[in-house]
């Protein structure tokens, strides 16, 4: 009996022993799924690097030489207001030709992109019309002579005191009167271009310019008032830039203006005038820019950009420098601060453009001394000094 209950009690040990070993493999096991993957990332952290620094040494002479021109920093940049614009042609620039009167079209002597000049015939109409105003002409010009010679008759009767002075004066007012009608008739015909022949009538641009469109067809039929032509003037076109109703109030006649070109060229202007009210539909008025001069590859109808710059407003937290001292590196703006040994290339952050200047909104604060001019030959020498290093 003692002896069995010996055999239960070292079974019973024996059992708890293997659940404190199951429960420790358990344990471990959690632990390891705990701790092992977070030890395995765990790397040591990298020290810090302190930042490249962009110099270029150069002494006063050669400073001189590569004629960097320097300046000093001031505050107060003027605000601007870049907004879409579109090319147009004034009212006196543009001109459509429409038909005079119906008929053939007979011959053309321009078309699409040509340039023609004020008061040449640009194409000729057969048309009736052309035929009736050339008899006008013959008939009036017959009368005359007729009464011409009516009136020579009476003035000799009248100096040989045959016929009273009333006659002379009726044959003479006859004869004012029907010169009269050929005149009109003349004029009626030149102004319609009749030709010789009395069978033609010419087509006459108003204006000086090149055709920006030609609908009209050799041998085709026009009634009176078809458009025949466009000319445009391109010493004529004018910028149309759309101003929301609340910056409307803000830009006046005579502010200062640049054309934004899409090649990246900005040509300086002004501001001509601005609507009165807005548009109905847009809710937006229209300043009208006027153009220096003709301007290579613009055309009516095409979309640009416009900086305005409103008189008087100036954004006294920023500072100016002038575009050229600007230089991307990397993606980044700098400035090139002038240093006893030569420039630093400085980061900053623009805002808007104007007037070849360019407002700094960080990381310069004004009395600095910077590169102003020709900036882009110290970029031009740290990328030597790069390469060097490579």
């Amino acid at each position: 009996m003692e002896h069995n209950r010996f055999i239960d009690r070292a079974w019973i040990a024996q059992r708890r022993r293997l659940w404190v070993v199951v429960g420790a493999l358990v344990v471990l096991v959690v632990l390891i799924f705990l701790f092992w993957p977070a030890a395995e990332q765990e790397k040591p952290e990298a020290a810090p690097t302190a930042p490249a620094v962009l110099a270029v040494n150069l002494t006063p002479e050669q400073i001189k030489a590569a004629k960097i021109g320097v300046q000093r920093v001031e505050r107060g940049a003027a605000t601007e207001l870049l907004l879409p614009a579109t090319v147009a042609a004034s009212p006196t620039a543009i001109a459509v030709i429409d038909a005079r009167a119906a008929g053939v079209v007979r011959s053309l002597s321009k078309t699409l992109g040509d340039y023609v000049r004020r008061g040449e015939a640009v194409a000729r109409i057969e048309s009736g019309e052309a035929a009736g105003l050339a008899a006008q002409v013959s008939t009036a010009r017959a009368r005359v002579n007729e009464l011409q010679a009516a009136y020579e008759r009476e003035k000799r009767l009248f100096d040989q005191n045959v016929t009273a002075r009333q006659d002379l004066e009726a044959a003479q007012a006859n004869l004012a009167v029907t010169r009269s009608e050929l005149e009109r008739a003349q004029a009626a015909a030149a102004a319609a271009g009749v030709s010789s022949d009395g069978r033609s009538i010419a087509v006459i641009s108003p204006l000086s310019g090149r055709i920006t469109q030609a609908p009209i067809v050799l041998g085709s039929y026009v009634a009176a008032g078809d458009e025949l032509y466009h000319v445009v003037n391109p010493n004529g076109l004018q910028i149309e830039v759309a101003l929301p109703s609340a910056d409307a109030a803000r830009i006046q006649p005579g502010d200062e203006a640049a054309i934004v070109m899409p090649d990246g060229r900005e040509i300086g202007t002004r501001v001509r005038s601005v609507t009165p009210a807005l548009d109905p539909e847009s809710r937006s008025a229209t300043a009208v820019l006027t153009l220096p001069g003709a301007v290579p590859g613009l055309q009516p109808g095409a979309f640009l950009q416009a900086r305005l710059k409103p008189s008087g407003e100036v954004l006294t937290d920023a500072v100016a420098v002038p575009e050229a001292a600007v230089q991307s590196i990397d993606g980044a703006n700098y400035v090139f601060v002038r240093t006893k040994d030569g420039f630093v290339a400085r980061p900053v952050q623009i805002g808007s453009r104007s007037g070849g200047m360019v407002a700094i909104l960080s990381g310069l604060e004004p009395g600095t001394v910077i590169a102003a001019t020709n900036a882009f030959l110290l970029k031009a020498e740290l990328g030597k000094g790069s390469a060097e290093e490579e």
